[in-house]
């Protein structure tokens, strides 16, 4: 019995001796790239005292894309997986281009295979508000069935719903109505809230009633609160600062501070998410102060491909050091990279998820702070006057992209491999942005058809305008302008110019018919006009003006 026992100590203490070997090994192999806690994040600053605060939205930083640092490739796996307990939301940004509900049917499937598991809903005025609030409903709002539809057909894929309503800055949906331009901060402006005036909160706790009326099985609530311009220009902001010696940052928490304690005791056990670029430059006395930290989770958004990591390690630690227990990040797969850009740039977006990828591997470095998920943002505008960017089905092949980037922690051949199987396309070209094959996903039509667009319709055009060397010759703008030409010479380039604009007609009226079967008539009628009007009417001009002429049959010019 004594030999046993003495057996047992020697094995237990050879097994105590393996597991401190093996920590020390995990120690002196640890990955190098770490996210030091900053010496400064507990010192207060002024609102706007703090510098290298991330880029706005509106003016996306548009430096080259470069490849990760310290040697890691982008088909390199990342130690840490991020297919665990995390959220990815793909957001759906409906102040512009929002699809129909039968579009929406066909692309959550595809979601839910690609790696997410929830969706972002910033309605805007496609949200059918009632009663007083009606004035806010876009004419081709969703119905109040659309919105039960796209929740359920969100849960047969397995996808969270998370709407959004913009409580601060980016109203202009609300403010531009002449009923509430009462309410906003700088008369002249619609983009932000005053925060002083009782009507501001009255209106805003209808508008968020009335859209968690209608989503009563979500957890979570985003509440955006970002980009609040010309916050403290306003008189009555200035006269608060004044009377209360205090500042915009203070005035900014109070206001956010408002809102989430509605939700909170409206719903109990709603979370609540707010945009962090406005608490970037408040100090964490103010923030520890405000108690916002318990009511709400800041979601970081850098959309650059190659921030600085160190950067963001700088915020996280702010936040845990002011008390929050969750963080959000958010990347993006659209839409921040020019307000018109109509063609997604796949290795811009790719980059800057394997960037964040690479935050994500350093966030045990903050254990008191929990990361809760990542936001794919898909902005479909900068901001509501602004112009389209890419439309969904265009920007579907960076989705993919960057859902299964994040899904299996770093873009590798098995990676690419999965996404291509995934869109039905034989290969997908990074750099040039450009995936080969007809695909087979929801919307392949008009992403190939856009694509037609985007490459050729501008090129083909400029060549029968401006280097066809006949048209300059015997069809110039001042023969069109007084009506005189020889049949003879014009017919020498007529079979060309009314082939190419029957050509380029034809495949319009194709488009429209598959733009149709994705968005409401508004949409469709701004894309054209914004994408292929500005090009193809002069080419109708032309032909219009070559029909009328050849019809005089060469007689004198007009005076």
């Amino acid at each position: 019995m004594a030999f046993q026992r003495s057996h047992k100590l020697n094995l237990l203490r050879l097994a105590v001796l393996l597991v401190v070997a093996l920590a020390g090994i995990k120690f002196l192999f640890r990955d190098s790239f770490t996210l030091e806690l900053p010496k400064a994040a507990g010192r207060d600053g002024g609102f706007w005292g703090a510098a290298g605060d991330g880029p706005p939205r509106a003016q996306p930083r548009s430096r080259p894309p470069e490849l990760p640092a310290a040697g890691r490739r982008p088909g390199q796996r990342l130690s840490k997986d991020f297919s665990g307990t995390q959220m990815r939301l793909v957001h759906l940004d409906l102040k512009g281009a929002a699809p129909r509900v039968s579009y929406l049917e066909q692309v959550f499937p595809l979601l839910s295979q690609l790696g997410a598991n929830g969706i972002l809903v910033e309605y805007e005025d496609m949200f059918p508000f009632k009663g007083e609030l009606e004035t806010l409903r876009s004419p081709y709002a969703y119905s109040e069935e659309d919105v039960e539809r796209i929740q359920q057909l969100a849960e047969l894929s397995k996808l969270e719903v998370v709407p959004l309503v913009q409580t601060f800055g980016h109203v202009e949906f609300i403010l531009k109505h002449e009923k509430y331009q009462h309410l906003r901060e700088v008369e002249r402006f619609p983009n932000s809230f005053n925060p002083h005036v009782p009507d501001t909160l009255a209106l805003l706790k209808s508008v968020l009633s009335q859209v968690m009326e209608k989503h009563r099985r979500s957890t979570w609530i985003h509440i955006g609160a970002d980009e609040v311009f010309h916050l403290g220009e306003g008189m009555d902001s200035k006269n608060w600062m004044s009377r209360n010696k205090g500042d915009v940052g203070t005035m900014y928490l109070n206001h956010v501070k408002e809102v989430v304690s509605f939700l909170a005791a409206q719903h109990r056990g709603l979370r609540a998410l707010m945009w962090d670029d406005m608490l970037r430059k408040i100090g964490v006395g103010a923030l520890r102060e405000s108690g916002i930290a318990k009511r709400v989770s800041p979601v970081l958004w850098f959309y650059a491909p190659d921030f600085d990591a160190q950067q963001i390690g700088q915020f996280v630690a702010k936040y845990a050091e002011s008390g929050f227990e969750t963080v959000w990040f958010a990347s993006a797969f659209k839409g921040t990279t020019g307000p018109a850009q109509a063609w997604t740039p796949l290795s811009h977006h790719l980059q800057n998820h394997l960037s964040w990828l690479k935050v994500v591997e350093a966030m045990p470095r903050f254990p008191s702070l929990r990361l809760q998920g990542i936001v794919l943002t898909g902005w479909q505008r900068y901001d509501h006057y602004s112009a389209l960017c890419e439309l969904l089905p265009v920007s579907i092949p960076s989705l993919a992209v960057c859902l299964q980037t994040l899904a299996n922690g770093g873009f590798t051949e098995e990676t690419k491999r999965k996404v291509l199987d995934a869109l039905g396309f034989q290969s997908i070209q990074l750099e040039q942005s450009r995936c080969e094959g007809n695909g087979a996903f929801p919307g392949a039509e008009v992403y190939r058809m856009v694509e037609q667009v985007n490459n050729h319709l501008k090129e083909s055009v400029v060549k029968v305008l401006e280097e066809e060397s006949a048209v300059k010759g015997w069809f110039s703008p001042y023969h069109r302008k007084h009506q005189f030409g020889n049949p003879r010479n014009m017919e020498s380039f007529g079979s060309r110019l009314l082939k190419i604009h029957d050509d380029w007609e034809s495949f319009v009226r194709t488009l429209r018919s598959q733009l149709e079967s994705i968005y409401f008539p508004d949409t469709v009628e701004e894309w054209l006009e914004e994408n292929v009007n500005p090009y193809l009417d002069p080419l109708r001009d032309l032909v219009r003006d070559y029909r009328a002429i050849i019809r005089l049959n060469a007689r004198p010019k007009v005076p």
